[in-house]
């Protein structure tokens, strides 16, 4: 039987947080010191257009970020990074688009892991997820956390019906997620300031993209405001954040037709003035391996 719940009711994950007074402010203290000791690290089954999947990992919870692969493709790829599917305590999903969402409800109900996404994104995929055991609707603007895992969703624009991407947390260390979104936000900005790890959407040059064999349609869809972040624009939304803590950034959801990993990396390490090599890359057939956060 099918149980979801809401955020408010009984058996929520949401989080609580009292007043600070002396004795909060010596827990929580001491709650910073034991998370710093949790290990977190987060690894990329792939990214494109042809199906993404982000593993975060603290202490003994791993959580799946969306899957757009096929189940078999899935337990091919968990297995790169060491893992069986069994180890995976929850999928959060950030959209109803395929590419992020096409193979999450085979994965979940062969093995029994539970969803959470906001209403928007389930009354999209309602159908496709009705035989789900346990499904978590979220708000999209609400703290709430799996396990070890803490984490904040927030809201973007994009062509959904109500998208989310999320910063991961162990209490001392932040990854910052966005991909799927058309443009910056100040509140974007904020939420993903002072991340010690960043994946970033570099969907596209816009140059490339204006130059291409995509209809008039799809390059507007692609390169406006409810569509795809492109190089330049991710580059000027990373210059605006607080920088000071980053360990890992990696540029992600790369367009194969209109991008190349070296444009993206090229305009991020002139935002942040570093090397190119320091710029890590997401590519479709193998993601990434396991980056750690100290």
């Amino acid at each position: 039987m099918q149980a979801i719940a809401r955020p408010g009711q009984a058996g929520d994950s949401i989080i609580v947080r009292p007043q600070p007074n002396n004795k909060r402010i010596k827990f929580l203290t001491k709650r910073f010191y034991i998370y710093s000791l949790i290990s977190m690290r987060f690894a990329c089954l792939g990214s494109g257009s042809r199906g993404n999947g982000l593993v975060v990992e603290v202490g003994d919870t791993r959580l799946l970020l969306d899957c757009g692969f096929t189940l078999k493709e899935t337990v091919i790829r968990l297995s790169r990074l060491g893992l069986e599917p069994e180890a995976i305590n929850g999928i959060v999903v950030t959209h109803e688009h395929d590419d992020h969402v096409g193979g999450v409800a085979r994965l979940a109900r062969k093995f029994g892991i539970p969803v959470w996404l906001t209403h928007g994104t389930l009354r999209s995929v309602e159908r496709m997820f009705t035989p789900l055991p346990v499904i978590n609707v979220i708000d999209g603007y609400q703290r709430f956390s799996i396990d070890d895992i803490e984490i904040e969703p927030y809201p973007v624009p994009h062509d959904a019906q109500e998208p989310a991407q999320f910063v991961f947390g162990n209490g001392a260390l932040r990854l910052g997620v966005l991909t799927d979104a058309g443009c910056s936000t100040p509140h974007i900005e904020t939420t993903l300031s002072n991340c010690h790890a960043l994946v970033l959407e570099c969907n596209h040059d816009a140059q490339m993209l204006a130059n291409s064999d995509y209809s008039w349609s799809l390059k507007r869809r692609v390169g406006g405001r409810y569509g795809h972040l492109e190089n330049a624009a991710s580059a000027e939304l990373l210059g605006n954040l607080d920088c000071s803590r980053l360990q890992h950034i990696v540029a992600a959801h790369l367009s194969q037709k209109n991008n190349t990993p070296l444009l993206a990396q090229t305009v991020l390490s002139s935002a942040l003035n570093c090397g190119i090599d320091w710029i890590g890359v997401a590519s479709q057939d193998d993601g990434f391996g396991w980056r750690q956060l100290f």
